[in-house]
């Protein structure tokens, strides 16, 4: 099948328009389960409500796995974002209200959704740059730390938010899980915070204002999201500046 040119392409996956669908189309050393396994995902935020593509069907196009599914004729919220600086505190706070409806969604033991904790655990005991004696001070805290389980996006940013004649879409729900909302943000703080320290503050201090919680609870979870994004592949910048939070952490613990 020839889809054309891809319109987006990422670490795990290229994305194509065709027949006004949009089709992931996943990399080939990617696991044989893992467009199922976004899909599920996906389908579960949209049966609680939220403005997410449909999905329309999992399948194989030209030897790949793929997910077929609705088309957003949109921009990012980033991309608003980087066109309007002027406008910056009133995008991060449409970000922050959009992230808040998504932690409203309580998980039950019958959603099968995957934990947070044994995501988070998985990847910490897998990141190649972390030593014995750091998993373990990880891992302990990670143990430590009570909450009921809410739906968290996991990869949650403004490039992540599609929006369509005034309706905000979210994509990329490959690392949803049911943990702690504070965790979630501060996954998106750590990913902002990668490239703008002042917009990753002023995300922080509306989210906290909003969500009327302290900025020293999501700060909690730092050294163990930082630890779990060491798993991924990210430039050598910020494998170092996260090596860097984890050492900290360990150093005080």
């Amino acid at each position: 099948m020839d889809l054309g040119s891809a319109i987006a392409t990422g670490n795990t996956a290229d994305v194509f328009l065709y027949n006004n669908k949009v089709i992931k189309l996943f990399k080939e050393y990617l696991p044989p389960t893992e467009a199922t396994y976004e899909a599920k995902k996906q389908k579960f935020a949209y049966s609680c409500g939220l403005n997410v593509p449909r999905v329309f069907e999992v399948t194989k196009i030209n030897g790949r796995q793929a997910i077929v599914m609705e088309y957003i004729n949109g921009e990012t919220l980033g991309q608003q974002i980087q066109n309007k600086m002027g406008s910056v505190e009133h995008y991060i706070d449409i970000f922050v209200n959009v992230q808040k409806e998504i932690h409203t969604v309580k998980i039950h033991q019958d959603d099968e959704v995957e934990s947070m904790a044994e995501k988070l655990n998985r990847q910490i005991n897998s990141a190649p740059t972390l030593g014995e004696e750091q998993k373990i001070k990880l891992l302990s805290r990670l143990s430590s730390l009570q909450y009921e389980p809410k739906l968290c996006h996991g990869d949650l940013h403004p490039y992540n938010l599609l929006v369509s004649n005034e309706l905000i879409s979210i994509i990329d729900w490959v690392d949803a899980s049911a943990g702690d909302p504070r965790a979630d943000v501060c996954r998106t703080y750590l990913l902002i915070s990668s490239y703008s320290h002042e917009l990753a503050e002023l995300y922080l201090r509306s989210y906290c204002n909003r969500a009327n919680i302290s900025k020293k609870a999501i700060l909690e979870w730092m050294a163990i999201i930082a630890g779990a994004r060491l798993n991924e592949h990210i430039p050598s910048e910020e494998n170092e500046r996260l090596m860097k939070i984890v050492a900290k952490f360990c150093a005080n613990d």
